[in-house]
């Protein structure tokens, strides 16, 4: 039984890391899994694994948020120097530290504000079904935008850079993640669909929500710390087997959607959602 329960803990923790940063909501996944395998612990597991995503985002950008941190407490100092928006309008590393906390203002509120709400929608697989079907439409909006602005743009000076990019910017795609707190609406997909909505590049997009995730699944941990704790004492091969299965494929998920986005089409991952979100819903209508 220990063998079975490690086997399922692995392949759920590769959806997970697969579905964190490829636009399809890991949230969605994950409820899927834990009907398909009947294996669902408890909500730790669930946020282990968001660990595990945790752990990739931040080995892949591990040299950004070194210099991240170092400017951000930098942009302290200068604040008795009188220097403080000076100093993150000429530092790029200063402005994106900022942006990161700015845009992570709103997914804390909801999560505080509406905690209960969120995770009663878990057991609706006629929501999650909805919420997908939301994400599909999202990704195919983003997508048409991004193409039009592309063909009746002469050149790439109207998009929006991270030397253009605003405070703004950081709360709207912040709000957006706060959304993607209920299962079915993809993290990633509202983050970068949103930021392709406001003009920003492709690249910077993508890299803006994966770095945006690190203080929501870091919060997430954080409050679950207690049930983690009590997890593992059940369930300790299957949880650690997640962990690193979510891990690895949540690094290459990030690897991968980088080079997607600057090479290919979102629409193929709308088509994705709208197909699975409907079959969600007609199942949980019919059995």
């Amino acid at each position: 039984m220990d063998i079975i329960n490690i086997l399922i803990g692995i392949s759920i923790g590769v959806v997970q890391g697969l579905t964190e940063f490829l636009p399809v909501s890991s949230s969605a996944h994950l409820v899927f899994m834990h009907e398909l395998t009947g294996f669902a612990p408890n909500l730790a597991f669930d946020i282990l694994l968001h660990v595990g995503t945790l752990i990739a985002v931040v080995a892949y950008f591990w040299k950004d948020i070194a210099q991240m941190i170092m400017a951000f407490i930098s942009s302290i100092m200068d604040i008795p120097r009188h220097r403080f928006i000076k100093g993150i309008k000429e530092d790029q590393f200063k402005k994106m530290a900022w942006f990161i906390i700015i845009g992570s203002i709103p997914a804390g509120l909801a999560a505080f504000l509406f905690k209960d709400l969120f995770e009663s929608l878990f057991s609706n697989s006629t929501a999650v079904g909805f919420f997908l079907l939301i994400t599909g439409f999202l990704l195919w909006g983003s997508e048409r935008l991004s193409r039009r602005s592309s063909k009746t743009s002469l050149n790439s000076d109207n998009k929006v850079t991270l030397e253009k990019m605003n405070a703004k910017d950081a709360l709207v795609i912040g709000t957006a993640q706060a959304f993607s707190i209920a299962p079915g609406i993809s993290r990633s997909g509202s983050t970068i669909s949103t930021g392709l909505f406001l003009g920003l590049e492709r690249e910077l997009a993508a890299r803006f929500s994966f770095l945006l995730s690190i203080p929501a699944i870091l919060g997430a941990a954080m409050v679950q710390i207690n049930d983690i704790s009590l997890g593992f004492d059940t369930n300790t091969g299957a949880f650690v087997a997640g962990l690193i299965a979510a891990a690895v494929s949540g690094y290459l998920a990030i690897k991968l959607m980088l080079k997607l986005i600057k090479e290919r089409s979102l629409m193929i991952f709308a088509y994705y959602c709208w197909i699975v979100g409907l079959a969600a819903i007609v199942i949980s209508l019919l059995f």
